[in-house]
């Protein structure tokens, strides 16, 4: 694509590194056929290829962007999904990034849009804050049908029947391996994940001491960021961060870090893309540090010896974008649930969104709903016994529209190789209560 920004916009790092993206692209439109959106509502500007589009001409121009320019981008689930399809590999999330940044700069949204996004923004990243919302869109959850607004309907909604307790699992401290130590990893025990399910970080600690890892839960690390980066909130998301890369930085000048583990995709998407974001900061050298040996918790796994065992359950994988496009992880949790002795069976058009995709399904919930009946759909035609997802995100807008039990996959080969039962395969959707912490 041929582009022409001048060479004074080209002294922005934010405009040379979308100059450059944009110039890859060749208009083969092979991005449509796989982008969410563009399947649901079938409009070429709510496709990849239409909001390249946008996007270089509003850049190009140094415009103010325009109602019908912020709708299309703002409509993006950042799937990524255009990402693996492209055969010219645009590397479309920077660019989308880049252009949210920009309309949060120049842009003066609506009042309401602004009031949700500042109450997303000030909430979600913030358990304790996320607790209290919780309960009150809990209480609120029986009027969820007379909110005039969507989107407020979405935020009742999506409050969780139970609450799950605190688990002082989730507080700074080391846990000791349970075998010959291997390895020695920080956990990210991240934000909302530790309001709405504390049974995955649990799981997480157990495997991970079970098969030789100590494993630190590190002071000052807390939100990755990525919850205000996708809105384009860059002092907002970049404050965030760079909290992580200093306690992480702090740990492996200390007694060193093999890996950081992270067990949400979205958050590990994130993570390893701050050696990009922070490329012209101070925190740069400390950035792609943490970026080099952040990984998925299925790729630690995979370094270690998963014990084999058998299991008479059928496991409908669902593949979370932000592990299989944003991070290229497709085969690891399936290796592993097989190992581990699971039956695995993987529904159709499994590269297609769930349409959680962070705050999406409470800022897009019309279009988010339509995603998750055809996701939900196919995995139900597959007739598992249980379904398995690596983010936390997909696991809350699956599990809202199936009877069928869903879990982290981390937890079914924790109770594979020793630990206990998932909740929700008890019949309790409910995290465990009074579990003691795992020291």
């Amino acid at each position: 694509m041929q582009t022409t920004f001048t060479s004074e916009q080209l002294q922005d790092p934010a405009i040379e590194r979308s100059n450059a993206i944009l110039r890859s692209c060749v208009h083969c439109g092979f991005c449509t056929a796989t982008c969410p959106t563009y399947q649901v509502l079938g409009d070429e500007l709510d496709s990849p290829r239409g909001r390249i589009y946008l996007i270089k001409d509003m850049l190009e121009n140094s415009r103010v962007p325009d109602a019908r320019t912020v709708q299309h981008i703002d409509r993006c689930l950042s799937c990524l999904a255009c990402m693996t399809t492209c055969p010219s590999g645009v590397h479309y999330m920077h660019l989308v990034d880049h252009a949210r940044a920009y309309i949060e700069d120049n842009y003066k949204r609506p009042f309401s849009d602004r009031a949700l996004r500042w109450i997303l923004a000030q909430i979600l990243p913030y358990p304790t804050r996320f607790r209290v919302a919780l309960l009150g869109a809990k209480i609120g959850r029986p009027f969820a049908r007379l909110m005039p607004d969507a989107r407020l309907r979405a935020m009742l909604e999506m409050a969780p029947k139970q609450i799950p307790p605190v688990s002082r699992n989730d507080d700074p401290q080391n846990f000791a391996p349970k075998a010959a130590k291997k390895m020695r990893v920080a956990l990210m025990t991240g934000c909302a994940q530790k309001a709405l399910n504390t049974d995955i970080n649990d799981a997480t600690i157990r495997l991970l001491r079970r098969l030789g890892c100590e494993v630190v839960v590190a002071k000052g690390a807390g939100c990755c960021g990525a919850l205000t980066h996708h809105m384009g909130k860059v002092e907002d998301s970049h404050k965030a961060a760079a909290a992580n890369i200093r306690a992480w930085a702090a740990e492996m000048s200390g007694e060193g870090l093999d890996a950081i583990v992270i067990n949400t995709s979205g958050c590990g998407t994130t993570v390893k893309d701050y050696g990009h974001m922070f490329r012209n900061d101070a925190l740069a050298g400390e950035a792609k540090e943490v970026s080099d040996i952040a990984m998925d918790i299925s790729e630690v796994l995979m370094k270690l010896d998963m014990p084999q065992a058998i299991q008479d359950l059928t496991v409908a994988y669902h593949a979370a974008c932000s592990l299989q496009h944003g991070q290229q992880i497709k085969t690891y949790p399936k290796v592993l649930l097989k190992r581990a002795g699971f039956k695995v069976v993987e529904p159709a058009d499994s590269h297609l969104c769930c349409g959680s995709a962070g705050t999406y399904n409470l800022m897009q919930p019309e279009i988010s709903k339509e995603l998750k009946a055809r996701k939900v759909k196919t995995l139900e035609a597959k007739s598992p016994d249980v379904i398995a997802a690596g983010n936390i995100g997909c696991m809350m807008q699956i599990g809202s529209g199936t009877e069928v039990p869903i879990v982290h996959t981390v937890e079914l080969l924790d109770w594979a190789t020793g630990g206990p039962k998932p909740p929700a395969l008890a019949g309790n959707r409910a995290p465990n209560v009074g579990v003691p912490i795992l020291r």
